[in-house]
């Protein structure tokens, strides 16, 4: 799977940390400063991981969306989502759901009853993924997909694991759908591993965990919660772990998302939860929300209830 030439690390953004939802910490490296479009990629949130006590996990109540897709993925806890089209799932660890919002959706995104009971570990993704005007104002679709149906790569040396949620590597395809070719893959490694991914989408690399890894040709050093924007000049990125394990064994698995997407190439207006391609197009949005044209979700007063005692217990112990 190796290639002579090797694509190199050209920017390494470090995440900063921001409150969102209903009062939630995340990590987010896109957008960060003037980066703030990786075409098709638009945001990119790491949340957590954290550790709630009984009563204290929030989510994001109920808001809407238009014009893009959401992706969730969860690595540790529950999300529960309801919608206002009458939808409703729950993600366990391992699941993805790949959200298209199209022509527009409200919906809320909340810790399971489990979680708020019992408090517990935290951890997952979300990446906002932009529609091509053609395809913005389409039905809302949903694909939630368990772990058990989501393939994995193995190299040949058994060092290198990677989960294929979109896109393929070597002989292995994955089963969600998208509307334009896209790459999302979780990527472990306790060795070194070349990457194929196609010359003409734009790629970047986010290391989620404490071990560092080596990315690209000048084997660029990425720590957790730095976002590497990889070239787009060849068809192969390599990885290799960075970090000794202390038994000598051999290198500590790091572990990384990798990202890449052919671009659409088309304008972008967004403001907060809407990326349409003109201002009018926002403006009409706004406008659908506040007249009530995305519907409603039944207990929403009970969502916000559940945020604001969630929200009180974790300020009076001092937590974020």
């Amino acid at each position: 799977m190796a290639t002579k030439a090797l694509k190199q690390v050209t920017r390494v953004i470090t995440a900063h940390r921001q409150r969102e939802g209903g009062g939630f910490i995340v990590r987010r490296p896109l957008p960060s400063g003037s980066f703030d479009y990786a075409d098709p990629f638009l945001m990119l949130d790491h949340l957590g991981p954290v550790v709630y006590g009984p009563g204290e996990a929030v989510g994001a109540p109920d808001h809407p969306h238009r014009g893009f897709e959401t992706v969730t993925y969860m690595l540790d806890g529950e999300f529960e989502h309801h919608d206002s089209h009458g939808n409703h799932g729950l993600l366990k660890p391992g699941w993805v759901q790949w959200m298209t919002a199209g022509s527009g959706v409200l919906h809320s995104e909340m810790p399971s009853d489990e979680l708020i009971k019992n408090g517990g570990k935290f951890q997952g993704f979300q990446i906002w993924v932009n529609l091509p005007a053609k395809d913005k104002m389409i039905r809302p679709r949903y694909q939630d997909v368990p772990p058990e149906d989501i393939p994995w790569f193995e190299s040949e040396d058994k060092k290198t694991r990677i989960k294929v949620i979109a896109g393929e590597v070597g002989d292995v395809t994955a089963n969600i759908d998208t509307h334009t070719p896209i790459y999302f893959l979780d990527l472990r490694t306790t060795g070194s591993f070349s990457l194929r991914i196609p010359k003409e989408m734009n790629a970047m690399v986010y290391n989620y965990h404490p071990s560092p890894i080596y990315i690209g040709s000048e084997k660029t050093k990425v720590a957790e919660s730095q976002l590497a924007i990889i070239a787009a000049e060849s068809e192969s990125v390599a990885f290799e772990a960075a970090e000794d394990a202390e038994d000598g064994s051999g290198k500590k698995e790091s572990r990384v998302l990798v990202l890449a997407g052919s671009p659409i190439g088309e304008p972008v207006s967004r403001y907060g939860p809407f990326v349409m391609n003109t201002s009018e197009e926002i403006a009409q949005a706004i406008n659908d929300i506040s007249t009530g044209a995305f519907g409603k979700i039944p207990g929403s007063i009970e969502r916000m209830r559940k945020t604001e005692e969630a929200n009180k217990r974790r300020n009076a112990a001092g937590k974020d």
